[in-house]
């Protein structure tokens, strides 16, 4: 064992016992089914580019062995030890953040520099900054108790740090993800204390950066008019949304089955990364897909149980933070899809292809297993 001071407490070893089941059921079911969805999604786009029907599901396979076993070294890790560290990892997002803007080793896909190349492997560093600024503001609120709905002591420092962040995110830009760290960011200080009045303020201030948002990029306002009607430009800017609604449509209740998608012969652009879910609606039908979003659900409504029954308010704060991300996420990228939200470009948790996302995800769940060990049920 890794003793405390480092990682681990002798008290809290005593007071240990098996992680949620519920949760870890859930995560397994949501990893497997992840890669049969993404080696039928992926099929056709992968032996067109590379000759091989298995290369996007390969690499997903290696990245998602690599991520349980990092995610298993969380797990092992007394949760403690990320609040002992937890302004450290508020600078290490900073750093990250920045990363993206240095020659030669940011990437630039689709115009947003969001990435960098490591040892010749795309790495998107805003997926890690969605854990660590989670466990900075969890131990931050754990900090202030009842000095979190003051402005000067709570309210005020958290925007500017969360302005920070979403500075950094905007220079990308990354709105997708920015949408879902504020989000998350704004729900658990929420749950820790905040007042009402702030979440108006930050309402209208949302509406004001939206359009100004707008402004500045206009193919931002191409995407909300998709949202309003699908049929504007089929050809163009709303061409992904047509295919991807076309999918989700034809799926009908059953669907065609596994394996049987039309859309996914190249017709429907990123079937393995944000688009995925319309090929899973297509190929599992309606009823299936909503058991398939019932999982995210389950592990949302675990990730919140847990976090009421955590020994204190850090772990209350990081459960919650975890189970809010992830389902933001997930509505995020399914509302785009079916034409509910603007598409984002946000990849589907688990499922689609992205070694920084699935990673990411794994390591926060693996801590809250980590919480659950501890909690008092």
């Amino acid at each position: 064992m890794i003793k405390y001071g480092k990682f681990y407490s002798r008290g809290a070893e005593k007071n240990n016992h098996r992680p949620d089941k519920g949760l870890l059921i859930a995560l397994g079911l949501l990893l497997a089914l992840g890669l049969v969805f993404l080696s039928s999604a992926s099929a056709v786009v992968a032996y067109t580019k590379t000759g091989s029907s298995y290369f996007y599901f390969n690499r997903q396979l290696v990245v998602l062995l690599i991520s349980l076993v990092i995610g298993f070294v969380c797990y092992k890790i007394d949760y403690h030890f990320w609040r002992k560290h937890a302004f450290s990892f508020l600078i290490i997002s900073c750093i990250f953040l920045c990363l993206v803007f240095i020659p030669g080793l940011s990437l630039n896909i689709n115009s947003s520099r969001s990435w960098i190349n490591v040892f010749g492997y795309s790495f998107q560093p805003s997926e890690l900054v969605k854990i660590f600024f989670l466990v900075y503001l969890a131990a931050f609120l754990e900090s202030r108790k009842k000095e979190v709905s003051d402005f000067r002591q709570g309210f005020g420092p958290f925007i500017i740090i969360l302005g920070i962040i979403g500075g950094l995110m905007l220079l990308q830009p990354d709105f997708g993800t920015l949408f879902i760290i504020a989000s998350t960011s704004l729900i658990v200080y929420f749950v820790g204390g905040g007042k009402i009045m702030h979440f108006i303020m930050i309402g209208l201030l949302a509406i004001i950066l939206l359009f100004v948002m707008v402004q500045i990029k206009p193919y931002q306002m191409e995407r909300f008019k998709c949202v309003m009607n699908p049929t504007l430009n089929t050809q163009k800017e709303c061409y992904q949304l047509n295919q991807s609604l076309i999918a989700v449509g034809s799926g009908g209740f059953w669907g065609r089955g596994l394996g049987q998608s039309q859309q996914k012969f190249l017709y429907l652009p990123e079937v393995y990364g944000d688009s995925i879910f319309a090929i899973v609606a297509e190929e599992i039908g309606f009823f299936f897909s909503t058991a398939f979003i019932g999982l995210y659900l389950f592990i949302f409504y675990r990730s919140i149980v847990i976090a009421k029954h955590a020994p204190d308010i850090f772990g209350k704060m990081l459960a919650t933070g975890v189970g809010v991300w992830l389902i933001v996420q997930t509505f995020v990228n399914i509302g785009g899809v079916i034409g509910f939200i603007p598409m984002t470009g946000v990849p589907l948790p688990f499922v689609s292809q992205g070694g920084s996302s699935v990673l990411a995800a794994v390591i926060a769940l693996a801590i809250v297993l980590n919480i659950s060990r501890k909690t008092s049920n």
